[in-house]
């Protein structure tokens, strides 16, 4: 397993990490959640990337019952704020209130005394960005917190929250992403903010949610148990849109490629996503530790050139790369 830096700082994080979104606590149960971490583990993984809306709180649970046990200086944990955890109008956003008392419970579940990274789970357009980042400036000097992140944030609300986090002297130092080669939607404005401000991209969905890796294929059901059947969590849900003939027939032609470069066609979308310079980490998730070996081989993979270009130029017209697509939602108590 390699590392790269996040952002500015000085931490480092594996170029492959492990999340659990739909997966621990939706999708998988809690043993085979916990062999996924165990298999992530002893394939070199040391960033772990989860929030408290991952099912209802219980993402963090296992994550953090999965690391009990190992060194706390060996791994890095991710977790975020954001999504509503409960019924009332304070239950979620981005407010001092919420981001005090929610780290609190975050810890509690993942069994530990500090996040490496607390993320911004969206942008809240209710909240005064000040109060934000005054918020999350306080919980990294109470020490819960080491540094400080955001998640689908658009370019210019990640500069304002720059410029504050360098005032109150916070590290602000990393967007998290839906990055993937058929999903670019950042690499126009969001990208080339961060670069400039110096923050790295945590790049979740790196396989489109399990469209590149092939295994969807147009005019067939499914594979029984993949994350398109998913019923108990949101997995089918959230592959509605990329569940479509169109994307997937071009996919499918993806596969000479990677066949003709002796590597699966994830290892190829993965090396496709490590290629960028400005991505610290692919966000992987899984429902089989086999899945965590074979993809994490991505990190040994140097990308050529002429096989990106051939690669964008298949998935080119159903990419998406808009960058009005970079949104958060106005939520109202």
């Amino acid at each position: 397993m390699k590392h790269r830096r996040l952002g500015r700082s000085g931490l480092y994080v594996s170029e492959i990490a492990y999340g659990n979104w739909i997966t621990h606590g939706g999708q998988i149960d809690s043993d085979a959640a916990l062999s996924c971490v165990r298999a992530a583990l002893d394939c070199g993984v040391t960033s772990f990337d989860t929030a408290d809306g991952y099912a209802f709180g219980a993402g963090e649970e296992i994550l953090g019952r999965a690391l009990a046990g190992e060194r706390r200086s060996s791994v890095e944990i991710f977790t975020k704020v954001y999504w509503p955890v409960g019924p009332g109008p304070n239950d979620r956003g981005l407010s001092r209130k919420h981001i005090m008392e929610t780290i609190e419970v975050s810890l509690r579940r993942l069994g530990t005394d500090y996040v490496d990274l607390y993320q911004a789970h969206r942008f809240d357009h209710g909240t005064p960005l000040e109060e934000t980042m005054t918020a999350f400036a306080d919980v990294v000097r109470s020490g819960k917190a080491l540094y400080i992140g955001v998640s689908e944030w658009r370019a210019e609300e990640i500069r304002a929250a720059q410029a504050l986090a360098r005032e109150l002297r916070v590290p602000l130092v990393s967007n998290q992403s839906r990055y993937s080669a058929l999903h670019r939607v950042i690499e126009a404005e969001v990208m080339p903010a961060c670069r400039e401000l110096g923050l790295s991209q945590l790049a979740f969905s790196p396989l489109a949610q399990g469209v590149l890796t092939g295994k969807y294929v147009p005019g067939r059901p499914p594979p029984p148990a993949s994350r398109a059947t998913d019923t108990k969590g949101f997995g089918g849900h959230f592959m509605e849109k990329v569940l479509r003939d169109e994307i997937l027939g071009r996919v499918q032609r993806l596969l000479p490629l990677a066949e003709a470069a002796g590597i699966s066609l994830p290892v190829l979308a993965l090396s496709w996503v490590l290629h960028e310079p400005n991505v610290a980490s692919a966000v992987i998730g899984a429902s089989r530790p086999e899945q965590i070996t074979a993809n994490t081989a991505a990190c040994d993979v140097v990308l050529d050139d002429d096989l990106r270009a051939a690669m964008d130029a298949v998935l080119a017209p159903v990419a998406l790369t808009d960058p009005a697509l970079t949104t958060s939602p106005h939520h109202t108590p």
